[in-house]
């Protein structure tokens, strides 16, 4: 029997996805990719959290080149992105949860750009990012393009791009790539205490934050400062609030409900 590429599993309020394919670096497959789109889904309805890792030995080694039509003379190798890559990484962006990726390994190709399509990328110290794109001929995709300039700077991100070289997850840490490196062996428990840290919080507000980031990201100053009128607006009349107000008057820690 084959492997499930995609494992799915809860602790508590967050919803736990591990790539599964480990005999090939955990690569996209089509199969992968599409197990991810219906899991992101199904956590953005029933979790408040979440939390993407890889098994065995990486994070994510990137799409899958080893044969198959994708090395066909002539074939169109931007057709995954197209159908399964972007479309999974719209579903990330869009969800109303925080996230989580916990990065063992290697995070190389489109498996680098989803390791830093979550919130809180932690990576384990002997981890490391790889934008192996030019040493076959290819150029960055999965949303990097996107990402690094805005995480780095121009020239660090260029320098990833071009030169292919590995960049280890302290130096990552010290760039701002990622939001910490941490000992290997505490990688899964660290990840999880934070992403269940989150769970337990205003999701609600979380939600509109990431809504909020994403405006900042692609538009002005003024569509910016709408935004955030607009999230205020959506957070004050939540649940969530009313606690946090109440729990701030009565001198208790709030209980939130993600509502």
């Amino acid at each position: 029997m084959s492997e499930r590429p995609i494992l799915v599993a809860r602790s508590g309020d967050v919803a736990i996805i591990t790539l599964n394919r480990p005999t090939r670096m955990n690569a996209m497959s089509m199969e992968m990719m599409e197990g991810m789109i219906s899991a992101v889904d199904e956590a953005g309805r029933s979790a408040r959290a979440l939390l993407i890792t890889g098994a065995g030995r990486a994070f994510c080694s990137g799409a899958d080149l080893q044969g198959g039509p994708a090395l066909q003379e002539g074939a169109d190798m931007g057709l995954s992105l197209e159908q399964v890559i972007n479309p999974l990484l719209d579903r990330i962006a869009g969800l109303p949860i925080p996230i989580v990726t916990a990065i063992n390994g290697a995070a190389a190709g489109a498996g680098a750009g989803l390791a830093l399509a979550g919130d809180f990328a932690i990576a384990g110290r002997s981890a490391y990012f790889l934008l192996a794109f030019v040493n076959v001929g290819l150029v960055p995709d999965a949303g990097l393009s996107f990402l690094l300039p805005r995480l780095v700077g121009r020239q660090r991100a260029l320098a990833l791009m071009m030169l292919g070289e590995k960049l280890p997850a302290e130096t990552a840490e010290s760039w701002g790539l990622i939001h910490r490196a941490v000992a290997d062996d505490e990688l899964p428990d660290q990840a999880l205490q934070l992403a269940t840290r989150l769970a337990a919080g205003p999701t609600r507000a979380f939600g509109i934050i990431r809504r909020t980031m994403r405006t900042s990201l692609d538009g002005s100053w003024t569509e910016t400062v709408q935004a955030e009128r607009i999230g205020q607006r959506e957070a004050g009349y939540s649940a969530d609030f009313r606690e946090g107000v109440a729990a701030f008057t009565e001198r208790r820690k709030p209980v939130f409900q993600g509502r």
